[in-house]
């Protein structure tokens, strides 16, 4: 899984965000390396664990040929208390790394197989993140 060498605060805070106020991303949006990318539609906090289910899944799909690149990185913590612990006894403990998405972020680009192979390895892939996406191909 993925997480950080070094962080600079153990735990950070939560950051709420007004679902009505959310802006589409500006960064990342297009595809710069594959042929083919899985684009987010709807924004979440995408875990480590999740991003390395996707990535075993589009791996396992497109084959020894296929190359896939991984665009985002989980270095945010996310913390959660213990059972059976009542309101008011400080903050949890850290449990792992996860990445803030908005929408129209590009998560992963695979190349070097065809068009159907690409596109079933992404559609595999999205079913196991926490958002809705969509398959986006390279112009030209």
């Amino acid at each position: 899984m993925l997480f950080p060498k070094k962080v600079k605060h153990r735990k950070w805070q939560t950051a709420r965000k007004n679902k009505k106020k959310i802006h589409p991303e500006t960064r990342g949006i297009s595809l710069v390396y594959g042929s083919f990318g899985l684009k987010a539609i709807t924004p979440a906090r995408i875990k480590s664990n999740q991003i390395e289910a996707a990535r075993r899944v589009i791996s396992r799909t497109t084959g020894k040929t296929g190359k896939t690149w991984i665009r985002i990185f989980p270095d945010r913590p996310f913390t959660r208390k213990s059972a059976e612990v009542g309101m008011g006894k400080g903050k949890g403990d850290p449990q792992g790394y996860e990445f803030l998405v908005n929408p129209g972020r590009i998560i992963f680009e695979v190349d070097g197989v065809n068009e159907s192979v690409a596109r079933e390895a992404l559609r595999k892939a999205g079913a196991k993140l926490p958002i809705k996406s969509t398959i986006v191909a390279r112009n030209g």
